[in-house]
C-alpha cells in the first residue's frame, strides 16, 4: 500500500464561527483507501493553501508507504533546507499526516487512538466558547457580562462543566499593549458575573490571544484570580517567552498556550517558562505523532493538555483520538454549529458535555462533498483569522461607571 494521489477542499462557514475558511484534504491510497485531514491556520488565501497542501504532497509524500508517519514529518519538516518550526509547512504537513492515520486506521480495521498507545480515558471532557447562538434574545455575549453568564448558563444546563470567553478587546499586530482600567474593569466584571452564576457547576477558562504586555497581564490575573479561573490563555504574544514565564511566576492562576506554537520544539519552550497547560492545534502543531510526542513531554513537567479547536470537525475529531490516549489530558475544545454537522456523513456526537471513545475505523468521520462544494471559497477571500491592522492604544474611550 502506497500514498497515491491528494484531493484538497476549501469551503467557508456560514456562520464564520471555527474561522472564515475550513481546509480540508482527502488522501487516496493505490489500493482505494481514502483518508481525510484537516489543515489549520495556514496564513494564506485558502486557494493558496490549497496548492501548498497539493505541492508538498506530491515533493515528500506521494509514493510512500503510510507506516513512515516519522520519514513523512522529517521530509517536511527539513522542505526547502529549513529544519525548524515552520507554522504555514506544520499546518500544511499537519492535514496531510491526519489523512495518513485516518488511512492506517483504516488499514487495520481500528479507531485510531488504538495506534497511538490506546485507550487510556472512556471520554472526554469537553468545553465551550461563549457563544450568542443558545440565547432567544442574544446580547453581547463577548463584552457584555451579563449576557455572557446567561449563555454560560445555557452550556452548562446543556451538560458543560466548563466555558471561556475573551472579552478583553482586540487582537492587534503591534503585539502587545498595556488595556485600559476600562477593559481591565470590564474583563473582570464579566468573569465575576459568570461565576455568580454558574457557582462551582462549571470551570471558567479566561480567553485571551497575546494582547498584553507582560505588565498588563499581570494586573488583570490579580483581578481574576478571586473567580479562580482553571487558566489564563496566551495572555502575551507568542514569540514572548519570557514574558509568559513572568506572568506565570506571579499569578496563582496556571497559564495556557499553543495555538499558535508548532512542534514540540516551541511546546517545550513554553514548558520551560512554566506554562502548565498546553493547547496544541492538532492542525497545525504537526499532526498527531508529533503531538503525542508533545504530550509525553508536558507529563515530564507535570503538566497538561487542553488540545485546541477552532476550525472544522475533521481536526476536532482527529484531536479527540489523540486525547483518549493520553494521560495528562484535561479538556477538549469543541464547536457546536449546524454546519459542522453537516459537513460530515456523521456528525460527531456528545453526551452530557462529554465525547464518548469512538469504534468506528480510522479517524470516525468521512466528508459530505455536496455540501462543501455547495459553500466553495473564492479566490482571494478573507484569511482564516485575521488581526487588527492598526496600533490600539490603552486609553479610556468609554466610562468605567458604564460598567454595572
Amino acid at each position: 500500500m502506497k500514498l497515491d494521489s491528494i484531493k484538497t477542499y476549501a469551503t467557508v462557514p456560514p456562520t464564520g464561527i471555527g474561522g472564515s475558511f475550513w481546509v480540508f484534504v482527502k488522501i487516496i491510497t493505490t489500493d482505494g483507501i481514502e483518508g481525510v485531514g484537516e489543515c489549520y491556520g495556514i496564513p494564506v488565501s485558502a486557494d493558496i493553501a490549497c496548492q501548498m497542501i497539493e505541492d508538498t504532497f506530491n515533493r515528500f509524500v506521494a509514493g510512500e508507504d503510510p507506516h513512515n508517519v516519522e520519514t513523512l514529518f522529517r521530509r517536511v519538516y527539513s522542505a526547502g533546507f529549513t529544519q525548524r518550526p515552520d507554522v504555514s509547512m506544520m499546518g500544511v504537513f499537519s492535514g496531510i499526516e491526519m489523512a495518513v492515520w485516518d488511512i492506517l486506521g483504516k488499514a487495520h480495521d481500528v479507531p485510531v487512538y488504538k495506534l497511538l498507545g490506546g485507550e487510556f480515558h472512556s471520554r472526554l471532557r469537553t468545553y465551550t466558547y461563549i457563544y450568542p447562538d443558545v440565547l432567544e434574545n442574544p446580547g453581547d455575549v463577548y463584552h457584555d457580562g451579563k449576557a455572557a453568564a446567561e449563555a454560560a448558563l445555557k452550556y452548562v444546563e446543556m451538560g458543560f462543566t466548563a466555558v471561556k470567553q475573551d472579552p478583553a478587546g482586540p487582537y492587534s499586530i503591534q503585539g502587545g499593549r498595556e488595556l485600559s482600567l476600562y477593559e481591565l474593569t470590564r474583563s473582570e466584571n464579566s468573569v465575576r458575573l459568570i461565576r455568580e452564576a454558574v457557582g462551582e457547576s462549571a470551570d471558567i477558562l479566561f480567553g485571551t490571544h497575546g494582547q498584553m504586555t507582560t505588565s498588563s497581564a499581570i494586573r488583570l490575573a490579580k483581578r481574576l484570580e478571586p473567580y479562580d479561573p482553571l487558566w489564563f490563555e496566551e495572555p502575551c504574544p507568542p514569540d514572548q517567552m519570557n514574558a509568559l514565564a513572568r506572568v506565570a511566576s506571579s499569578t496563582s492562576i496556571p497559564v495556557a498556550t499553543g495555538e499558535r506554537l508548532t512542534t514540540k520544539m516551541e511546546f517545550f519552550a513554553a514548558l520551560q517558562a512554566g506554562v502548565s497547560i498546553l493547547q496544541p492545534d492538532i492542525g497545525r502543531s504537526g499532526g498527531l505523532w508529533e503531538t503525542k510526542k508533545i504530550a509525553s513531554i508536558a507529563e515530564v513537567f507535570n503538566a497538561q493538555i487542553a488540545p485546541h479547536i477552532y476550525c472544522g470537525p475533521v481536526a476536532h475529531a482527529a484531536a479527540a483520538q489523540l486525547a483518549f490516549t493520553c494521560p495528562n489530558f484535561l479538556i477538549l475544545e469543541t464547536i457546536l454549529t449546524d454546519f459542522h454537522n453537516d459537513i460530515l456523513t456523521q456528525a460527531l456526537t456528545w453526551e452530557s458535555g462529554y465525547m464518548l471513545l469512538p469504534e468506528t475505523p480510522g479517524l470516525g468521520v468521512e466528508l459530505n462533498e455536496s455540501v462543501l462544494n455547495a459553500h466553495p471559497y473564492e479566490t482571494g477571500g478573507r484569511l482564516h483569522l485575521e488581526m487588527c491592522q492598526t496600533p490600539l492604544d490603552s486609553a479610556n474611550k468609554r466610562t468605567i461607571t458604564e460598567i454595572e
